[in-house]
């Protein structure tokens, strides 16, 4: 499946860049149309059997995309996913083309967990950071956790910082029984 997706996320980001769209709307619209296939079970259904003609297929997409006002893109890009069977890899899909387009404008994804929510200059210091530790623009993602007690965890693509309390507890402890 990683091929699968990886394949048509980076397709669909060199859509993107060669035809000078907007990356953030574009990956906004494709958020919003996978989130819609995720909640409906009729849809999927629809768009997942082969027994239904492809044009009653696109004829519904393109329904869609009239309601919610889509760009002709993304339509196109869930058209071709639907031509080869692959609709039902959507959300993965799209999952891979928001990492794709961060990478292309030299953006890092953080994972960001404290024991408390954290001020705008918190979050601002935070992620100042982290781009001076990786070297590239950050967009970060927040999340509260209090059994970490203090401090924080950040995870930056496979490795993770942490600046816990209960992390320093446990290299104590570990310390210690050495």
């Amino acid at each position: 499946m990683a091929s699968v997706t990886s394949t048509y996320a980076r397709a669909f980001a060199d859509v993107v860049f060669d035809q000078h769209l907007d990356p953030a709307k574009t990956l906004q619209e494709a958020q919003s149309l996978a989130q819609l296939a995720a909640s409906s079970l009729e849809l999927r259904e629809v768009w997942e059997a082969p027994s239904i003609p492809a044009e009653q297929k696109r004829a519904l997409l393109d329904a869609i995309v009239a309601r919610t006002g889509f760009s002709r893109p993304v339509r196109n890009f869930v058209a071709v996913l639907m031509d080869h069977r692959r609709t039902k890899f959507l959300d993965p899909i799209v999952k891979e083309f928001e990492q794709e387009l961060n990478r292309r404008m030299g953006f890092v994804e953080a994972q960001i967990t404290s024991a408390r929510e954290l001020g705008g200059t918190e979050r601002s210091a935070l992620e100042a950071q982290i781009a001076k530790l990786t070297g590239h623009k950050v967009r970060a993602r927040y999340a509260q956790d209090g059994s970490i007690l203090g401090g924080a965890i950040v995870k930056v693509g496979s490795t993770i910082y942490d600046g816990s309390v209960r992390g320093q507890l446990e290299r104590i402890r570990e310390a210690i029984s050495s």
